[in-house]
């Protein structure tokens, strides 16, 4: 049976609900009563990065640093504060120490590759997504950080098959087809612009393309009279 009132499932609940404000008091109570009490110390930190608090939340990551020099959940959250405060060479180098401890820690490794494009390193920024993607070749985050770095330093069509691939995984991230757009109209491929831009994946642009020659129209309207076609169906 669960026990409502154990403080871990009071604070799951909290976070669930969204109720941040609740769970930093909460955890500000327990603290009073135990300065150290880990539970507490992690979760008001966590709540203070939802309430947009970073420079809050680091101290209370150091304090759990403090007790433990090696804490995973409050390296994360310290990353995670340092990100929205711009402050990448220290998210370099904490996604450094969480990757040393455990080299196949993909968020990790995002992270790393993240604060390295904001470094505008972006070669290495791609080590850290190939080795992301040698462990799981599903990471969406990978594969778009991937393409990011791909189109910073100009090679845009691979770029725009990594977009694509993410596309393939994960269809509703509403980013990916105008970044995929983007990148066609680097390349000056306007039609491939204008599908990319309507959600269509790389494979079956052929076809409408294929299909536009053939029955002697623009790809616009031949993509029109598809979806004409779809609707009626």
């Amino acid at each position: 049976m669960i026990d409502l009132l154990d403080p871990s499932n009071v604070i799951t609940r909290m976070f669930n609900a969204e109720k941040y404000d609740e769970m930093y008091q909460y955890c500000k109570n327990i603290l009073e009563n135990e300065p150290n009490n880990m539970l507490a110390l992690q979760n008001i930190s966590l709540s203070l990065i939802y309430l947009k608090k970073y420079d809050d939340a680091i101290d209370y990551c150091n304090q759990v640093l403090e007790i433990k020099n090696f804490d995973t959940y409050a390296l994360k959250n310290k990353i995670f504060a340092l990100e929205n405060l711009k402050q990448y060479k220290q998210v370099l180098e904490l996604s450094e120490q969480l990757v040393s401890a455990n080299p196949k820690d993909i968020w990790a490794l995002n992270s790393m590759g993240l604060a390295l494009n904001e470094l505008d390193n972006h070669k290495e920024a791609l080590k850290c997504y190939d080795t992301s993607l040698l462990i799981d070749p599903d990471d969406v985050t990978a594969l778009m950080n991937k393409a990011i770095s791909l189109s910073h330093l100009g090679n845009y069509q691979e770029a725009i098959e990594y977009y694509d691939k993410a596309q393939t995984i994960d269809p509703n991230l509403r980013e990916l087809p105008l970044a995929k757009s983007r990148l066609y109209e680097k390349l000056g491929m306007t039609d491939d612009a204008f599908l990319a831009a309507q959600g269509i994946l790389n494979k079956d642009m052929e076809k409408i393309k294929k299909d536009a020659i053939e029955n002697k129209c623009s790809v616009f309207h031949q993509f029109c009279d598809n979806e004409f076609k779809e609707f009626n169906k």
